[in-house]
C-alpha cells in the first residue's frame, strides 16, 4: 500500500499543467472537476479510481495535499507546482481530489471474450488469458508454451501450459518505489541451445537501498528459480529519484543487446552528457561487452555502451521486422511524445529541443528543432504515454502486418500506427477504455498479447 501512495502522488505531479487561458484577474475559472480533467487526467486512468481506497505517503488531508502540490516530491517525480498553479486552483484541486478518494470505484469488463471488436480493416475478439496481476510490465514466451511475466512489485512470474501461475525463486533484488521494480524480459536469440533469460529491473545500491539505478542481468531458468545469474549492466549515476529508469530490451538480428535508460529524473544534466549512462540507448554484446564499433567507444570520458543519446524516458524498444532497424517510442513531457529510429551516435535532443512543455505549465525550451538534433519520425500532442510497442508480424493479422503496436497509459487504449516506409500516414485507436497498457508482445504462433494493469492481466486478440 505504501507503494500506491508514492503512486498517487507522483500521478498528480506528473499530470498538472496550467490553466492560464482560463484565469480572470489572476484566478483560475475553472472548478474542481474541470481542474482534474484538464490537468490530472494524464497520468490518472478516465475512471479517476486511484485515488479509492488508498494510503496517502505523505498524508491525505486537505493541507497536506495542498502542500505535496505546491512544494512538489522531487525524488518521486513530482515537482513544485506553485509557480505553474495559484493558489484558489491548487485548493480546488485538492477539494476535488478529497472527493474523488471517498468514491467507490465502478468498474466494467470491456474485455469480454464474446465481444466481437471491428477495427477500420481487422476483426477480432479478446480472450483474458491471466488475471489476478497488479502491475504487468515484461512479457517473454517459452519454447514450452509458457509465458514469463515480470511484475513491478519484483514478482516474475511463469502462466505454465496447463494453466498455472507460479512465482519463480532467486528473481534479482528490485527496489520497487515509484516507477521502479522488475521491468523487462527478454530471451537469448538462440534461447533453446544456451537458455540466457535478460532481465531489466531497478537495482538498489548495495549499501543503500534508497538510491536505484537501471540494471540488466542475465540468468537460466531451471525447475522455477533463477540460476546463473549475472549482472551485466547497471546504469550510473545512481539517484534516490524514482522515475524515468527505461527499461526496455531488444536483440537484433545480429546479436546485439539494446536497451533504454531514462533520464532518471536529472533533465538538465543527464540526457546531453556522454559520461552517464542516462537518457540513452545502449548496444551492448550478450554477455554485457562493449562492442568494437559503438559510436563513442573511443570518445574520452563517454560511457562507451552509449549508442544514441538525447532521450527522455524511451519505454518501447523493438526492431523493425523487415528492415531490422531498432525504432523507440519515448514519453516527452506534457506533450512531445515520440517515435524515433535509433541510429548509432545521433543526438535525439531532448532537452534542447522538444514539442511539449514543464507539467506545471511553464516552458524549458521555446525549440522544436536544431541542428545536429534529429526530428522525431512522429509526435504526439497531447502526449497518450506510449508504453510498449511492437510491430505486427506474422500472417494472423494480414491487415495489420508490420503496423505499430503500443500501449497508451493515459487514455487507455492499444494505438495502432499505420506505416508507409518509414513514414507514418495513420493512426486508430483500438479497444478505447481498456485500461492502462503496460505492454504490448507479439507470440511466436503470432498472436497479439496486451498487458493492462490495475487490476493486471493479459488478454490475447484473436483474428475473426
Amino acid at each position: 500500500m505504501k507503494n500506491k501512495g508514492i503512486i498517487a502522488l507522483m500521478m498528480i505531479g506528473l499530470a498538472l499543467i496550467s490553466c492560464h487561458d482560463k484565469k480572470a484577474n489572476g484566478h483560475s475559472t475553472l472548478k474542481g472537476n474541470e481542474l482534474y480533467d484538464s490537468y490530472c487526467i494524464g497520468c490518472h486512468n478516465e475512471h479517476k479510481s486511484p485515488f479509492t481506497e488508498r494510503q496517502w505517503l505523505f498524508g491525505g488531508s486537505k493541507d497536506e495535499i495542498i502542500n505535496s502540490i505546491k512544494l512538489g516530491r522531487v525524488s518521486f517525480g513530482m515537482p513544485s507546482f506553485k509557480e505553474g498553479l495559484n493558489d484558489d486552483q491548487i485548493e480546488e484541486l485538492a477539494d476535488y481530489i478529497l472527493l474523488l478518494a471517498k468514491q467507490k470505484t465502478l468498474t466494467t469488463d470491456k474485455t469480454a471474450s464474446s465481444a466481437i471488436h471491428q477495427s477500420e480493416v481487422q476483426t477480432f475478439k479478446v480472450d483474458t488469458v491471466v488475471r489476478g496481476l497488479d502491475v504487468p510490465w515484461g512479457l517473454e514466451f517459452l519454447p514450452d508454451g509458457s509465458l514469463l511475466i515480470s511484475e513491478r512489485n519484483g514478482d516474475l512470474l511463469r502462466y505454465s501450459s496447463d494453466k498455472q501461475l507460479i512465482k519463480i525463486l532467486q528473481s534479482p533484488e528490485v527496489m520497487a518505489k515509484g516507477q521502479g521494480g522488475l521491468l523487462d524480459l527478454e530471451l537469448h536469440p538462440n534461447y533453446q541451445q544456451n537458455g540466457w533469460i535478460y532481465l531489466a529491473y531497478s537495482s538498489p545500491n548495495e549499501n543503500n537501498k534508497n538510491i536505484a539505478n537501471t540494471a540488466i542481468m542475465r540468468a537460466r531458468l531451471h525447475n522455477d528459480q533463477l540460476i546463473d545469474k549475472e549482472v551485466i549492466f547497471k546504469a550510473s549515476p545512481e539517484t534516490n529519484k524514482r522515475h524515468h529508469y527505461g527499461c526496455k530490451l531488444e536483440f537484433d538480428t545480429e546479436g546485439y543487446l539494446y536497451f533504454s535508460v531514462g533520464d532518471r529524473g536529472n533533465r538538465d544534466k543527464n540526457p546531453q552528457s556522454l559520461d552517464n549512462d542516462c537518457g540513452k540507448i545502449h548496444r551492448i554484446y550478450d554477455d554485457g561487452s562493449i562492442p568494437e564499433d559503438n559510436p563513442f567507444i573511443n570518445v574520452k570520458g563517454a560511457k562507451p555502451s552509449i549508442y544514441s543519446y538525447g532521450h527522455r524516458n524511451p519505454q518501447g524498444v523493438c526492431m523493425h521486422p523487415v528492415t531490422g532497424h531498432i525504432w523507440t517510442d519515448e514519453h516527452g513531457p506534457k506533450g512531445g511524445d515520440e517515435i524515433n529510429i535509433v541510429e548509432p551516435g545521433k543526438n535525439y535532443g531532448w532537452p534542447i529541443i522538444s514539442f511539449g512543455i514543464n507539467y506545471n505549465g511553464t516552458t524549458f525550451t521555446n525549440d522544436t528543432a536544431k541542428v545536429g538534433m534529429e526530428q522525431p519520425l512522429h509526435y504526439w500532442v497531447p502526449s497518450i504515454a506510449p508504453c510498449g510497442m511492437t510491430f505486427v508480424k506474422g500472417e494472423r493479422y494480414p491487415q495489420w502486418k508490420n503496423d505499430i503496436l503500443t500501449g497508451s497509459l493515459r487514455f487507455e487504449y492499444l494505438h495502432r500506427v499505420v506505416l508507409e516506409g518509414e513514414k507514418v500516414i495513420h493512426e486508430e485507436k483500438l479497444l478505447e477504455g481498456i485500461g492502462r497498457v503496460r505492454n504490448v508482445e507479439v507470440s511466436p504462433d503470432g498472436y497479439i498479447y496486451v498487458a493492462i494493469e490495475k487490476p493486471g492481466k493479459i488478454l490475447r486478440l484473436m483474428p475473426l
